[in-house]
């Protein structure tokens, strides 16, 4: 089951790697999501989420980033080689439910791999 897990080094937690990867990492997006990645520089893949205020209040970002982190948390095993992928969510994904996210992100982490 350690496959499944989500722990601290899953994640970008510092700006700097925020910063570093929004200037040379490759883009790709659509309606709902946009993905910045870039080969990573540890040797696990790192997700960070970024929900912005126009999204809605705390408690729907809130479920947006606990979507997204779900959906990564089961999929991560399928993504090759080790990158670091900042998702930031536009607004149009406010009223969606889990399963239109899912959607959503697989098309985005099937072009990532």
């Amino acid at each position: 089951m350690r496959q499944f897990s989500f722990v601290k080094a899953d994640r970008l937690l510092k700006r700097k790697d925020f910063l570093w990867l929004s200037k040379t990492g490759t883009k790709y997006y659509n309606r709902h999501f946009l993905a910045i990645f870039f080969p990573g520089r540890t040797a696990k893949t790192r997700i960070g989420i970024t929900v912005t205020k126009k999204i809605g209040k705390a408690v729907k970002r809130n479920r947006i980033k606990r979507y997204v982190r779900e959906y990564y948390r089961v999929n991560k095993h399928m993504i090759e080689n080790h990158w670091d992928i900042n998702i930031i969510a536009k607004k149009d994904v406010a009223g969606l439910n889990f399963s239109q996210v899912c959607s959503s992100l697989k098309n985005i982490f099937r072009h990532i791999h």
